[in-house]
């Protein structure tokens, strides 16, 4: 029934702002934004191994009146170093949302407010990489 990630949405209520915070943070622009011209309400950003979609959408466009309240929910981003990955978000405006755990061997997660409310999570997930490394050998015919 769940095929893979498509799309994750964060809310901004100032999306230029938060263009420019995520722009920072990935280290890319959006590929894609909504309207063409004028303020922005939706952008997106394709990043990582798949090209998963991290979309932000001013607040006032959330279907259901999202709150600034940080949700229940987080989306972890696999990362290389989960500390320093950690230590570059807070240094550029992140809040602690939960410290840096270990959950067991080849799983660790820690996660930041971004600064628009959003809870951002970053782990380093052993099963991400053996799923990466299987897909990257079966497209070179191994």
């Amino acid at each position: 029934m769940l095929r893979g990630l498509s799309t994750v949405v964060l809310f901004a209520d100032d999306m230029d702002k938060a263009r420019d915070w995520y722009t920072e943070v990935l280290g890319i622009g959006p590929y894609f934004a909504r309207p063409e011209e004028g303020p922005p309400a939706y952008l997106e950003f394709r990043i990582g191994d798949y090209q998963h979609e991290l979309g932000l959408l001013d607040r006032r466009y959330s279907p259901h009146g999202a709150s600034g309240d940080p949700g229940g929910v987080i989306t972890y981003w696999h990362v290389d170093d989960v500390e320093g990955a950690m230590e570059r978000l807070l240094s550029l405006g992140a809040t602690l949302h939960e410290e840096v755990t270990t959950r067991g061997p080849g799983f660790v997660t820690g996660s930041v407010l971004d600064p628009f409310g959003n809870i951002l999570g970053v782990m380093y997930n052993a099963h991400y990489l053996e799923i990466l490394e299987f897909r990257s050998g079966s497209m070179l015919g191994e």
